[in-house]
Parts: structure tokens; sequence; C-alpha cells
């Protein structure tokens, strides 16, 4: 038997470790590229089945609707995008605005509102008292006690609809087993900050959340939209369940879900209107939606890595030294992610983002695989000037005091 010197044995040995590393991550970046094509490929599936799917509508279904608009503060489309609600072609329905500051930017352009729609009803709460950590579930808390109906839409301020949207939009509930009804939606953007920021929605988000619909069907709700039945409201615990979550458009469609009732994705377009920003405050938005969506599906969120082809392709290739499996692997990548972006994003989206920028894609790509790395870095956010911890479970804990509670009711 041949015994080599211990300095020779140890050479060896951590000459043969690095090998059986570096085929380790070999392996592993091409399992993850192929995961991330098969991905490109479902989702262009997904995307198909959703939109070539007939929606039904009842011309004769158009219960009463009272809409909850939480606002705070204004930018330069707040009066268009809050009007676009006030000339809905619907028979009945009301709009409520809930405010937490009477003396908000944003109660003028309201007042305006009022004046300018005077056959519409209008009203308005302004309260300081909160009910939980999250400022514009106690917004819509305040505003569903004038609420006279027993269908509820829920809509962000940044959000502007066409005249036929709640029409459309109401349609799911005709079935008595929906509860809630959310919607996909077009980025509208200034700046090229934010146009790179909303890149991702179409042809990366939107994407995922169709890959969800037809996999298992949608278990949550978006912002932008969310129709839910009062009763369906009240059984969940109201408001007050989800006021000290980040992330509550997405508890207002998943609780629903675990006491039996169905989520559908509407396939009606409408557009998200977003503010200028600057780089900071948008990798700061960016961030903190992340972190939130982490905190909703940490494992769906971790499994993310499966569809960031762009990075895991370019690192293959970088790994085998530019080999021609590499470039291959690269090649065939990089091209289902962009047949993928292009026949969601611009073919069945149609996204004036994802139209004007597609050629920026693999960019945005690799911007948005170092936000969901940096998201995994601690769990404290800032939102609304305001510093909060995040939970395991994505409630928020205050790390700021709040403002002074009062409150103050305004009737339209």
């Amino acid at each position: 038997m041949i015994h080599l010197p211990l300095s020779l044995s140890l050479l060896i040995f951590s000459a043969t470790s690095q090998e059986v590393f570096r085929y380790f991550v070999l392996g592993l970046l091409f399992l993850l590229s192929f995961a991330a094509i098969a991905y490109y490929g479902y989702a262009i599936y997904a995307a198909n089945k959703f939109f070539a799917g007939s929606s039904v509508y009842n011309h004769d279904f158009h219960p009463p609707v009272s809409i909850l608009r939480p606002i705070c503060g204004i930018d330069s489309k707040t009066y268009e995008n809050l009007a676009s609600f006030c000339q809905q072609e619907y028979p009945e329905y009301q709009i409520i605005f809930g405010v937490q500051d009477p003396q908000d930017p944003s109660m003028e352009v309201v007042r305006q509102l009022i004046k300018d729609f005077p056959n519409l009803d209008i009203q308005v709460t302004a309260s300081l008292h909160t009910l939980g950590a999250n400022r514009k579930v106690s917004n819509l808390s305040h505003a569903v006690t004038k609420a006279r109906y027993d269908i509820l839409l829920l809509a962000d301020s940044d959000v502007h609809v066409q005249p036929d949207y709640l029409s459309h939009v109401v349609q799911p509930l005709s079935d008595p087993a929906v509860g809630v009804v959310t919607c996909l939606y077009q980025s509208i953007t200034k700046g090229w900050a934010t146009t790179l920021e909303a890149l991702s929605t179409p042809t990366d988000f939107l994407p995922g959340v169709l890959v969800s619909t037809a996999l298992e069907g949608i278990k949550f709700a978006m912002g932008q939209t969310i129709v839910i039945r009062r009763s369906v409201l009240e059984e969940i615990g109201g408001f007050a369940a989800i006021a000290d979550y980040l992330a509550d458009d997405f508890q207002l469609g998943f609780l629903p879900t675990q006491i039996g009732y169905k989520v559908v994705l509407s396939n009606y377009l409408i557009e998200h209107v977003m503010p200028l920003s600057t780089i900071a405050q948008s990798l700061h938005r960016q961030t903190r939606w992340l972190v939130g969506i982490r905190a909703s599906r940490p494992w769906g969120y971790a499994g993310l890595i499966f569809t960031h082809g762009t990075v895991t392709s370019l690192l293959f290739l970088l790994a085998t030294g530019g080999s021609v499996l590499g470039w291959s692997v690269l090649g065939i990548a990089w091209t289902m992610r962009l047949a993928m972006a292009w026949f969601v994003g611009i073919r069945c989206l149609r996204d004036p983002v994802a139209q004007k920028l597609f050629w920026l894609v693999p960019l945005r790509d690799v911007v948005s695989f170092m936000l969901w790395g940096y998201s995994f870095i601690g769990n404290t956010v800032e939102w609304r000037d305001r510093q909060f911890r995040l939970t395991r479970s994505g409630k928020l804990i205050a790390l700021t005091p709040n403002l002074p509670e009062r409150v103050k009711t305004i009737a339209g």
C-alpha cells in the first residue's frame, strides 16, 4: 500500500472537492435554466388559455355597488383617475372616498368631483383614528360605514378605468360561489425609472399570476380592483382582520378562499397610473412590494428562482467558460423569455410599457433578480414616512409613532 504525504493528500482532496462543487454549481444552473424555459412555455399556454376563454356577460345582472376609494395625497393625474369612476355607465352605484387627514390635499379634488358630478352619490369619510398599522385599510374601514349596497368595490387611487368597467367586473358575482373578483392591468408611466420598474408587471408579474390561475386557480387579489361581497368581508372578520397586513390586497383574496369562496380573475383590463419617481423611490417601492409578497407566500416566493432564466442561463454561460453548451442554453432561455414577454405583455395585455421597452426585458430581469435576492435581507420596511417591522405572517409592527387620533366624518 502506498502512503501519500499528508500535504499531498490534502491537496488532492481539496482539488477533488473543488471539482465536485464546480459540477454541482453547473448542474444546478443548468436545471434552473431549463426549469425557467419550461415555465416560460407554460406561461404562454396559460395566457392563451385565459384570454381565449369566453366570459359570460349577463345584461340583466347589474347589482348596485358601493365603490370605496382610499386616498392620500395627490399627483397630476389624481382628478382624472378619480373622475373615471364617476363616469360609469351603470344604473346604480355610489362612491365613498376614505381619507385619514381632513387637511389632506386630496380633499380639494374630492370637493371638485362633488361639484362636477352633482347627480352622483359621492360621500367622504375623514378620520385620524387608525384600525391598525395599515392606514389604507383604516380609511377603508371608515368608508364602508357609509356603504349602502351589498357589493363593494375597492380600488387604489392611482387606477383609471373606462365607462364600461363596473358593468364588466361585477359579472362573476352572478355565481353565488364567487366571493371576490380582481383584475389584470396595464401600466401608464412617466419618467424612465418608473417605466423600467413597470416593465416587469406585464412581462414578469402578471404572467406569474396567469400561471398560478391555470395551475390552482387564483387565491389572492390585486389592489387595482377588488370586488367583494359585503357578507364575505364580514365572514372573514371585516377590515379589522387585515388592518395590520402590508399586503392587504392579497389577504382580501386569500382569506375568502379559506372559507370556501372562489376568487375570479376578470379578463377586463384597467390602467394603473404610476407616479413619476426617482431611482431611489422606485427601488424603495419595489423592495417594499417584494417583501410583502415574500411574507404572504414564502415558499412560492422562494420558488421564483425557477423563473429567473435570464440570469441563471447567463451564469451558466459564464461558469462553462463560454462553451457551446453554455451559448445553447442561453439562446434557448432568452428566446423563450422574450417570446413569453411578447406574447403576454404585448399581444395579450397590450401593455404600452411592454410595447415601448420590450428590448429592455433582459436588463429588467437582471434588476428583478437582484431585488428578489435583496428582499430576503431583513424584515424592516418604510411606508408613507413610517418604519415597520414585518412579522413572519406578514403583519406590520410600527417602529415609529402614528398620528394623534381624532375622528371627523364629512357628509358628501
